[in-house]
């Protein structure tokens, strides 16, 4: 189990790495672009909410299928689900304890510019 946090530490995950880092990534969407945490995947199922889910606030935009949850204190950006895979969360890499993503760079990106899900048929 992998603990994360917001910078305040009023949130705090337990998180199961799918793949350990592996899954590290950025998107390039227009909003991760201007949130700019890079992210790990955990599944629906191996992420629990320790503490402080009543300091959680929700955001959604477009199709509304990504929920994203930040800090009411601090701000910041904790955890996803994804719109990609609804059965997967995508976790700030930089919440992680004791990890900086800096030492793992570079980082690949996901072209979330161009997203399956926004493509007109």
């Amino acid at each position: 189990m992998t603990r994360v946090t917001c910078h305040c530490g009023a949130v705090e995950l337990r998180v199961t790495l799918a793949d350990g880092l592996n899954t590290a990534r950025r998107c390039d969407c227009s909003f991760c672009r201007k949130r700019g945490a890079p992210v790990v995947t955990v599944k629906v199922g191996d992420l629990e909410i320790v503490k402080g889910a009543d300091n959680l606030a929700l955001y959604t935009f477009n199709t509304h299928t990504a929920q994203h949850h930040f800090c009411k204190t601090c701000g910041i950006y904790t955890h996803h689900r994804r719109r990609s895979n609804p059965n997967e969360y995508g976790v700030n890499m930089a919440g992680i304890e004791g990890l900086n993503p800096r030492d793992h760079d570079p980082i690949p990106w996901s072209d979330g510019v161009n997203h399956p899900s926004d493509r007109k048929e």
